[in-house]
């Protein structure tokens, strides 16, 4: 495994560890908000046979840069100049959580750049009220300017990003983590019922599937791979 630094959107760095068989299909994993590229670390092992893996810290965290401006969009931003650095098509995109809503975002962009799209709990932001947490103590592996931010935004009332859910054209597969979730599981039925080449399904593990149940994430992604063969 190798790590680089790479520019973003506005010149912000942007780390990325990239590990696996360089010839072979691109992925991209996007972690959730307060995680980093390491957290994608077994999913990653268990990819790198048969593919060239990226996993990007996001804008904030680990080791990219902490600028102080956060927003979903410019997470977006930060992953397509990442993209088009490394000069990547055909991308299988992966996305956890706050990184799904940045991987929605990113298939909006850049249809044409994917080749698959995998969420894993996460529909696009919805209404909700969500009690900001207070910053826990010590030195944190990511910026705590990004949780203001993004509380910020997961409450959206208009849903604004819904009516667009139908214009991705990517084959898409949504993972739910069930009821022990905390994400409403009917929006990830109304999400796959809005992309119109998307599948739904669900493991009983929580919000966290890929580190609560690794082997069986791995399992949903390779089978609905194989059934939907590149």
């Amino acid at each position: 495994m190798k790590t680089l630094t790479l520019p973003g959107a506005d010149g912000v760095r942007i780390s990325v560890k990239e590990s696996g068989d360089p010839g072979a299909p691109p992925v991209v994993l996007l972690h959730a908000l307060g995680d980093t590229a390491g957290d994608w670390g077994t999913i990653a092992a268990g990819l790198e046979p048969g593919f060239r893996v990226f996993a990007i810290d996001l804008r904030g965290h680990g080791g990219s840069g902490r600028p102080g401006k956060y927003s979903f969009e410019l997470m977006r931003d930060d992953v397509v100049a990442v993209l088009d650095a490394l000069d990547l098509h055909d991308v299988i995109l992966v996305g956890h959580s706050m990184g799904g809503v940045v991987a929605y975002l990113v298939a909006l962009a850049q249809s044409g750049r994917l080749a698959r799209l995998v969420v894993e709990d996460a529909p696009p932001p919805y209404p909700r009220t969500r009690t900001l947490p207070e910053r826990p103590p010590g030195e944190l592996p990511f910026d705590w300017a990004v949780v203001t931010a993004v509380a910020g935004q997961v409450n959206d009332p208009l849903r604004r990003w819904w009516p667009r859910l139908p214009e991705i054209m990517v084959p898409t597969l949504l993972i739910g983590g069930g009821a022990g979730s905390h994400i409403p599981q009917e929006l990830l039925t109304e999400v796959a019922e809005l992309i119109p080449d998307c599948a739904l399904v669900t493991l009983e593990t929580g919000h966290n599937v890929h580190a609560a149940a690794p082997d069986q994430f791995l399992n949903a992604i390779m089978s609905w791979l194989e059934k939907r063969a590149l």
